[in-house]
């Protein structure tokens, strides 16, 4: 057995933030690493790990890439995670690296507490936290609020005791970090970028390294080898919901609400994309992914939408005897109106 413990990194980052594409990149320059990922996907449909496992690196074989879907990895912790290292670590020939991608929604303190259960302390160590942040979504606003008006309004109500969910994952999420990653700055100019940086290091009282990137093209050297141990250091990285219920009042996360719309093959990729557009607007669906099926097209269509900007491209030729399809995961708010956004995606088909 390997008498040294194994490195784990833990990417954690907003709705489309870009931990999958940094993931892809980080396997195909791993330097002969063999890597191990686990994958918290958010939904029904494993698009995440599907992504993962089509990129081809010999260094992390579909064997190595195992998927969490069974809800936020914070809640799951003894029923999932807990299992799946032991699983892991039980293997003849074991990973030198461990990532753990957790979904956009998910809290990485807990996940991170988690390794300090005897049977992973023992062999295993948080390596880091790296934290991912869509620059132009928060370039644009999306997490900045006015706390001025926030605290006076707070005065004038006691129901508003606490920020936005979003607001609170999004802190989190930076509180947790040992290195944040400003991805997609090739969409913001210089003073945007000065912005996302001063909005980012409010955000957190804890100072974790910045660095920027376009397109999740980060270094492995940078993402592996922090040696930071954070295990020992989460009282230091408490979430708000930890904080909230540290009476053990259990939470969720009903705030978030996600569903899978199938459809058939799509004869006009640009004009469903352009017409997904305006349905995300029109309902404020926050985060939309999945596979297309273009007619008489080879090769299956990836789309990653979040808010209306959307990302799509031919990822892969579609498999001799797969199933082709179209399938949707579509993210958003509790109150979204579920039936009328799956109508109007059908209504396209």
């Amino acid at each position: 057995m390997n008498q040294q413990k194994i490195p784990a990194t833990v990417i954690t980052g907003f709705l489309g933030a870009g931990k999958t594409t940094m993931i892809r990149n980080l396997l195909t320059n791993a330097g002969g690493k063999k890597i191990a990922l686990i994958i918290n996907e958010f939904g029904d449909l494993g698009v995440d790990g599907d992504v993962l496992k089509g990129c081809g690196a010999d260094n992390c074989s579909e064997d190595d890439i195992i998927e969490l879907t069974n809800g936020c990895i914070c809640c799951t912790v003894a029923d999932d995670f807990i299992p799946t290292m032991t699983k892991l670590l039980e293997r003849e020939q074991r990973p030198d690296h461990i990532v753990i991608e957790t979904s956009g929604l998910a809290l990485p303190q807990p996940l991170v507490a988690a390794f300090n259960w005897p049977d992973i302390r023992t062999q295993v160590t948080v390596d880091g936290v790296i934290t991912v942040v869509d620059s132009a979504a928060v370039a644009a606003g999306r997490f900045a609020d006015d706390h001025d008006a926030v605290d006076a309004a707070r005065a004038e109500d006691e129901s508003l005791d606490h920020e936005s969910p979003i607001e609170e994952l999004f802190e989190d999420q930076l509180t947790c970090a040992d290195l944040i990653v400003l991805n997609k700055t090739d969409l913001i100019d210089a003073a945007g970028l000065i912005r996302v940086r001063d909005e980012v290091a409010c955000r957190t009282v804890r100072k974790p390294v910045m660095i920027e990137a376009k397109n999740g093209e980060v270094s492995a050297g940078i993402l592996l080898g922090l040696g930071i141990g954070t295990e020992d250091d989460v009282a230091n990285r408490k979430s708000h919901h930890e904080l909230e219920h540290e009476d053990g009042t259990p939470h969720d996360h009903d705030e978030f609400d996600s569903f899978v719309v199938d459809l058939g093959s799509i004869a006009d990729p640009a004009g469903f994309v352009e017409a997904l557009k305006g349905i995300i607007s029109a309902h404020d669906v926050l985060r939309l992914k999945g596979f297309v099926d273009v007619s008489g097209k080879p090769m299956r269509l990836q789309l990653q939408a979040v808010g209306n900007r959307i990302d799509h491209y031919f990822d892969r030729a579609w498999a001799p005897g797969e199933k082709r399809g179209t399938r949707l995961v579509v993210i958003g708010l509790h109150e979204m109106d579920q039936d009328a956004v799956r109508a109007a995606i059908e209504a396209l088909a």
